[in-house]
């Protein structure tokens, strides 16, 4: 049965699940789902932002208030996310 439950989740010859595939789909799930909720939120903030009256389309300044925005909101990720990172890496060496 092409698709079913078991080849979704790692299931090879004879129906066994392989854990190390399982963990490997719930990963990119997980990864997918936080980058949806990124977008959610950057769209959000900026749209609250940079629109002042919602129309049919968005004029010069608003599509550049959302492109300067989007682009803010991800350079402040991107350092949060070094600063984090390398932050764990001090904590693990000092194990």
């Amino acid at each position: 049965m092409d698709g079913g439950f078991g080849s979704e989740l790692g299931g090879g010859a004879g129906g066994k699940l392989d854990p190390g595939l399982i963990v490997e789909q719930v990963k990119v799930q997980i990864a997918v789902a936080n980058a949806q909720e990124l977008l959610q939120r950057m769209t959000d903030k900026c749209f609250r932002k940079c629109i002042g009256k919602p129309g049919s389309s968005l004029d010069n300044s608003e599509q550049k208030c959302i492109a300067m925005c989007m682009d803010r909101y991800m350079d402040a990720l991107n350092t949060v996310s070094r600063a984090y990172n390398s932050r764990l890496q001090r904590e693990r060496a000092n194990m």
